[in-house]
């Protein structure tokens, strides 16, 4: 670790960790060990610990005998500086006040490394389209014997892991234990999970890497340290506010828009609910289990209805004979949206009137009575965009299939992009 002094963070580049520490060198060894920071900040007065992430764009060097109270340190190789090229390295970092950050050699020739990673692709993680193969005792060991489990659902259970690297840097992951597969052999297994790795989307849980040995079948996800979308609504902590809820509504959009219509070939999730949309360490909101129908056994995914989905959740379509499209996810979606704006489940007996044990149904006669403001009573939000975002959510939720607005449509009416029309009645509800 190289310390700097008298540099300071500009607007742009946002702190993923912040912590107290007593000493300096605490901050330092904190940086150096963790897999993710490139550079660390230590406030002298307030004893905080902040970790950057790369890349490292703006920083500003503080002129004359202007006090700054902390210390930055940049993590290095140790290299051989003698074999350095000394060539100018061209404009990497920003600048403020027209005035070029001065650093040192070493910290050029870690920044001049990441654009060598970032032109081919590969971050250390064997994080391109070629996943990482995991052996069975490797995952076993990451994962202290499966100690750690945090939750379980119709794949199988998931456990919290971690990846060391040169005995040091650390990287938390999620390892899910898949049971009950179809028995198509590890080829077909390896190409379906490849598949997956393909997708690659800031609302996508990012799937790191596999384990396909004898009958065992592992995926190894990236570590979503916030829970579930279903925990934060419906959990005992503090509800999420009102522009956390609309930011959430619209990633969760996102990402389902890019498999449907941005993926080399379209994934219908098949089990969209607020369990299933995972936080990430900024509370950005991340779509898990996507195109992992295919791995499994028909019945597996059956929950009630002896159709895929879950409960609740569940498109009228797949009770009827009828194809399974991109659709299905739409009307999930629809049900999701509408938890997520109400902070309550879809189904609740624990209400005070009747009517509103069914929150679709609700929904729809607090929009027709002009009376949504019901729906959030407890928080001051903006009427119109209530009103809208129930719109949306009413024309995802309609019977027929044909009805439902893309999530391309979606998308554009929850940025307000295009206007959102009145919507029918959904005739039914599925549960």
């Amino acid at each position: 670790m190289v310390p700097l002094d008298k540099l300071a963070w500009a607007r742009g580049d946002r702190s993923y960790f912040q912590a107290q520490m007593s000493e300096e060198e605490d901050c330092s060894s904190s940086c150096l060990k963790d897999c993710n920071c490139w550079a660390a900040s230590y406030d002298q007065n307030s004893m905080i610990c902040t970790k950057q992430q790369p890349p490292l764009r703006y920083a500003k060097r503080i002129q004359g005998n202007e006090e700054v109270p902390s210390l930055k340190f940049f993590k290095v190789r140790n290299l051989n500086l003698n074999n350095v090229s000394s060539e100018p390295v061209p404009e990497i970092l920003g600048t403020i006040n027209s005035s070029r950050l001065l650093v040192t050699k070493q910290f050029y020739i870690r920044v001049l490394k990441y654009k060598r990673l970032l032109e081919i692709g590969d971050l250390g993680l064997n994080e391109e389209v070629a996943l990482r193969r995991f052996s069975y005792t490797e995952l076993k060991r990451a994962t202290n014997g499966f100690k750690q489990e945090l939750g379980k659902g119709s794949f199988g259970a998931v456990y919290k892991g971690v990846l060391y690297k040169a005995g040091r840097c650390r990287r938390f992951i999620a390892v899910k234990r898949l049971e009950k597969l179809v028995e198509d052999g590890e080829r077909e297994f390896q190409a379906e999970v490849r598949a997956i790795g393909k997708t690659h989307h800031r609302n996508l849980v990012r799937l790191l890497g596999f384990c396909a040995e004898g009958p065992k079948r592992l995926l190894v996800y990236e570590y979503m340290s916030n829970g579930s979308l279903g925990k934060l609504l419906f959990g005992d902590e503090r509800l999420p506010d009102w522009d956390e809820r609309v930011r959430i509504a619209l990633d969760i959009a996102r990402g389902i828009l890019y498999l449907h219509e941005e993926c080399e070939a379209p994934i219908i999730h098949c089990d969209i609910k607020p369990q299933n949309i995972l936080m990430d360490e900024f509370w950005t909101a991340k779509i898990s289990d996507f195109g992992l129908a295919k791995l499994l056994m028909p019945d597996q995914t059956r929950t009630f209805t002896g159709v895929r989905g879950t409960r609740g959740y569940l498109a009228p379509e797949w009770n009827k004979n009828t194809p399974i499209t991109v659709k299905a996810d739409i009307y999930s979606y629809g049900i999701v949206l509408l938890e997520t704006v109400c902070c309550r489940r879809n189904l609740d007996v624990n209400v005070s009137e009747p009517n509103e044990i069914l929150l679709s149904g609700w929904a729809y006669k607090c929009f027709v009575a002009g009376e949504v403001h019901k729906l959030v009573h407890w928080e001051e939000v903006d009427k119109n965009v209530v009103e809208n975002m129930v719109k949306v959510a009413l024309w995802c939720i309609q019977d027929e299939p044909v009805l439902r607005p893309s999530m391309k449509s979606v998308v554009l009416m929850l940025e307000g992009v295009t206007d959102v029309p009145v919507p029918p009645c959904p005739t039914s509800n599925s549960m």
